[in-house]
Order: structure tokens, then C-alpha cells, then sequence
């Protein structure tokens, strides 16, 4: 059907114009079209034939009464920033390498300043950060809540993959995470049931949600007894599809995740009704759905899926507690703001700069694994929100009797009443700083 359609609605191109829908930008997909029939319940990826171009193609096809929607099969990108991390902040008494890092109490207090508490007094093995969400006071409301660590919630992690498994030649699990806390995932890319990471993202990113805590390795997650199901959707350069994309969601959502993790971007401009389509399902099912809302130098204004109706768009901040260079992007869809590390904006009070630390490769290899000092953006400031999202449907703060839809309104609704004003306008910051201590309480 959609062959006929395609040949009765666009006429071969002159041969001077083959190619004329790749973009050289690598905005879309090329020689394909994503298409919706009207009353149809799933979207289709069509291949065009020789000569055609993509934009012409789907010109033509919007034109067709049958059809319900057409786009470009657009590329996003993990939101982590392009720019070259500043000279870390030196770290007094480092306890030592990975496999050491918690051999002294609080020692992962000495390189995750974004869990420690922004307010209070500081002790030896818990100092004060000024751009900490207290993760500290949240652990406590959880454990007096009888859901240490969130357990019970399951957080779909859409990205690279994640190194979770032993059983494959040239992959190792991370040593920071154990076999019991994933549940079976999905890879869209290699199209198997092994999302296994190549690349170091998705698993610097569920880290920061997840990471195992009191086991003597590394360093801990936020919600730390939740599940993680680990969903593939960008290759090993951090790209990935409109389509694929679409089915990472809908696939969280079939197969019972809470909370979906997106810290990835589409390019200002981009149509992307399948995802947005998949998002409104995630919301009708009561999933909380976050995503970040990229980052300056590859984005140039807040980019779907973070410009989802019912999706909690992630702005970044520093050390210090300022907005992140990297995070001011004009337009809608910021909601609130999270750690993502790296350069503040001019006139920052504090200096501070470290990135987000968290266990992955430190290399192309994905069999070792260390405590990177190159994750920065608002990737890493989505990964949080999804962190404490977990932990605010644990906590018991919620109406236990709300409709799904309601659900995921009064975690978004937690979120940003707790947050921290930093003093900036509405569209930069949204509702402010997350403080996963009171979202928790």
C-alpha cells in the first residue's frame, strides 16, 4: 500500500536531483519516510526509491488524504556536550582507584558533590556541595518509608545500551552493578535482546540513576534499588532513529517500566509526531517520562522529546549550584533543572566545574571501566530527575488512589514545588533545582 501510494504520489526525480533529500547535517534518515495511515495504530518506515528526495517525498505525502502524518526518520544524538572538559577540581585525600573508592565511609562524597546536601553543616566524610539535590536526606525518607533505594520501580533507560551482562564475548557487566537489579530489555539498533553498550553513555547515565551502593566498588546511584531495563535505541556513536526510538518507547511501556530515561535530542525543528504519539501513550499508562533539553554548540533551542506535553524537560547545572553554559537554549520545555556538571554561565559566583562522575569505560573498550572525567550536560542532568522520579513514586508522597494520568501530573508537580529557586527566569531554569531530600519527605 504505502509503495502504490509513494508511486502515485511522487513522479521519478531528474537525475540531477537523486540524493537531494540527504542532508548533510545528518538531520534525517536518507531514502526513508516514516508514515501514518489514518486509522492505523502503528507507523511504518518506507524506503524510497531511487531519485527520490526525502523532503519532497513527504511534501507529497502530507498532501494524501489517507495519510495521517509523514516525516523524515529524524537522527537524535546523546545529549552530552561537545565541549572539552575544564581541568576537573583537584579532590583533597582521593581515597584511590575505582575498586578502592568506598574502602573509607562516604568516600563517593569526595567525587559526587551533585548528591550531597546544598544546605546544613558540613562533617569529615560528608561535606556541603552548592549544587548538590541532598540524595542524602532522600535515602532516609526512603528507608523510613520501608522502599530503601526505591525498590520496587522499574526505570527504562533509552539510550546506548548498558554494560550489564558477562555471558557476551569482548562485554563486561560494570562492576558497580549486580545481575538481580535489571529486568530483560530490548537493543532497536542491532535488533536482538542483548542492549548491550558500546559507546559508555547509556551506562554512565543508568549509573547515575542505579549504581549498587555499600558494596566497597566505586561509587552509588540515587535510586539504587530499583530496577533498570536497559532499552538500545542509539548506536555506538550516540545516534539514533526517529522509528527506533518510537519502539524503545513503546516497548518501556509494554513491558512495565515507571519511568523512561531520554538523554538524547532531535535537532531544533524536527517532526516527530511517532515519538510524541508514543510519549501520550507513556502518559495515558501513568509511565513518567523524562528527557533533556540539550545542549548549546549541537542544539540551538529546547529539542524533542524534552518538548513533550507530559515529558519533564532537564536543563543542567554546576558544581556551584549556576546554570550550565551548555543549558541555555531558548524556546519551551524546560521544567526543571539537575546536576549536569562542567563551565557555568558568566557571572557564577563559585568557579566550581567538575563533571558528573559515575563508573563506565574509560576508553573504546567496553571491558574496562573507571570514573571518566568527560560526562557533562544535560544527558547527565536528565539521569538525575529519573533518579529521584523513581525514588518520589517509592517514597509513598503520593496519592495512592490517583489515576495513572493524575500520577504522573503529581510527580512532576513534586518535583518542581520542592526545587530550589536559583534566581533566573522561568524559560532557563523552569521550576528550579531539584532537591530530591524534600520531593521525598
Amino acid at each position: 500500500m504505502a509503495a502504490a501510494l509513494l508511486a502515485a504520489a511522487i513522479a521519478p526525480a531528474p537525475k540531477a536531483a537523486a540524493g537531494a533529500g540527504i542532508s548533510p547535517a545528518r538531520e534525517f534518515a536518507p531514502g526513508q519516510v516514516l508514515l501514518m495511515y489514518r486509522g492505523e495504530r502503528r507507523e511504518r518506515t518506507v524506503d524510497l526509491g531511487p531519485g527520490v528526495g526525502v523532503r519532497r517525498a513527504v511534501a507529497a505525502l502530507r498532501r494524501q488524504p489517507r495519510v495521517a502524518y509523514a516525516a523524515p526518520n529524524y537522527v537524535a544524538t546523546a545529549s552530552a556536550a561537545p565541549e572539552p572538559t575544564p581541568p576537573p577540581t583537584p579532590i583533597p585525600d582521593d581515597p584511590g582507584p575505582l575498586s578502592k573508592r568506598l574502602a573509607v565511609p562516604g568516600g563517593w562524597a569526595r567525587l559526587q558533590w551533585n548528591f550531597l546536601p546544598w544546605a546544613g553543616i558540613a562533617t569529615p566524610t560528608l561535606p556541603v556541595s552548592p549544587g548538590g539535590i541532598d540524595a542524602v536526606g532522600a535515602w532516609g525518607n526512603l528507608i523510613a518509608a520501608g522502599r530503601p533505594g526505591a525498590r520496587g520501580i522499574v526505570v527504562a533507560v533509552l539510550d546506548t545500551g548498558v554494560a550489564y551482562r558477562d555471558d557476551r564475548p569482548g562485554f563486561r557487566r560494570s562492576p558497580d552493578f549486580v545481575p538481580g537489579q535489571f529486568v530483560p530489555g530490548y537493543d532497536f539498533v542491532g535488533h536482538d535482546r542483548l542492549p548491550l553498550d558500546r559507546n559508555g553513555h547509556g551506562t554512565h547515565v543508568a549509573g547515575t540513576i542505579a549504581e549498587k551502593t555499600d558494596n566497597g566498588i566505586g561509587l552509588t546511584g540515587l535510586a539504587y534499588g530499583a530496577k533498570l531495563m536497559p532499552v538500545r535505541v542509539l548506536d555506538r556513536s550516540g545516534e539514533g532513529l526517529a522509528d527506533n526510538i518510537a519502539k524503545g518507547i513503546h516497548y518501556a511501556v509494554a513491558h512495565g517500566a515507571d519511568v523512561i530515561n531520554m538523554s538524547f535530542n532531535f535537532p531544533c525543528g524536527s517532526s516527530v509526531p511517532g515519538i510524541y504519539r508514543e510519549l501520550r501513550r507513556a502518559y495515558r499508562h501513568g509511565v513518567v517520562t523524562v528527557a533533556s533539553i540539550g545542549n548549546r554548540r549541537t542544539e540551538r533551542c529546547v529539542s524533542p522529546p524534552a518538548t513533550g506535553s507530559h515529558t519533564i524537560g532537564v536543563g543542567g547545572t554546576t558544581e556551584g549550584g549556576c546554570l550550565g553554559r551548555y543549558s541555555w537554549l531558548p524556546g519551551e520545555g524546560t521544567d526543571v533543572l539537575a546536576p549536569g556538571g562542567g563551565e557555568p554561565l558568566k557571572r557564577c559566583p563559585s568557579v566550581s566545574m567538575r563533571p558528573i562522575y559515575q563508573v563506565t569505560f574509560t576508553g573504546p573498550d567496553p571491558r574496562r571501566f573507571g570514573e571518566p572525567d568527560s560526562y557533562e550536560g544535560t544527558s547527565m542532568a536528565a539521569a538525575h530527575v529519573s533518579g529521584v522520579a523513581a525514588m518520589v513514586l517509592a517514597s509513598g508522597v503520593l496519592n495512592p488512589k490517583s489515576s495513572p494520568t493524575r500520577r504522573v501530573g503529581e510527580v512532576t508537580a513534586r518535583l518542581q514545588d520542592t526545587a530550589r529557586d536559583l534566581g533566573l527566569p522561568r524559560e532557563k531554569q523552569g521550576a528550579g533545582l531539584i532537591d530530591a531530600g524534600r520531593a521525598t519527605e
